[in-house]
């Protein structure tokens, strides 16, 4: 389809690593720097995911879940004209996280440190941290498109222009798995 943009949530390698193993289903968005209304709106209920490289360190993830960083860390190339999408999100529930209790609930549903997530909270903190619970989708043939220069900077969202239709891919968890991890983060905020 000509003339199409395809949206795209621009998230941490790692992060998209721990989605595509079905480590957690979550991303957490409080709007980059260059965000058009400075704050993180959901501009699309379905998106690639696309990989950035940057901001990504050990130190702001769990222990046990550093290995995403390295190997993340290990396919980067800086320079690169081209970069590879590899997965797709549904977004199942958009949740807005007003205070530190609540997000404290979330901590065992994801890979960050409670200090960084925090962190993330306390960003702006007139605005709710939006946590966004994902179905996420591994592509059956990964994408290689060109890296634009609109693509840089602290942004939450691209549009892919031209972009691919989403392929033929498969549900990282299956549907009453998913049903049932969603659940309980539910249940977990409710306490």
């Amino acid at each position: 389809m000509i003339g199409t943009t395809i949206p795209a949530l621009k998230e941490w390698a790692s992060a998209i690593k721990a989605l595509e193993t079905g480590r957690q289903t979550m991303v957490m968005r409080k709007g980059g720097i260059v965000e058009e209304t400075r704050r993180f709106e959901l501009k699309s209920p379905a998106f690639y995911l696309y990989p950035t490289y940057e901001h990504q360190r050990k130190e702001l993830i769990k222990s046990s879940d550093h290995f995403y960083v390295e190997e993340s860390l290990a396919e980067w190339v800086p320079e690169a004209s081209t970069i590879r999408l590899t997965a797709y999100a549904e977004v199942a529930q958009d949740l807005e996280i007003k205070d530190q209790e609540m997000l404290d609930r979330l901590l065992d549903f994801h890979m960050w440190t409670a200090d960084f997530a925090e962190d993330r909270l306390k960003w702006k903190r007139k605005d709710p941290l939006h946590v966004l619970i994902l179905r996420v989708y591994r592509l059956k043939e990964p994408m290689e498109i060109p890296v634009l220069p609109e693509y840089n900077g602290c942004r939450s969202w691209i549009s892919i222009p031209n972009g691919p239709v989403p392929r033929e891919m498969t549900p990282v968890v299956d549907v009453a798995d998913f049903d049932e991890q969603v659940q309980k983060i539910n249940e977990t905020l409710k306490m």
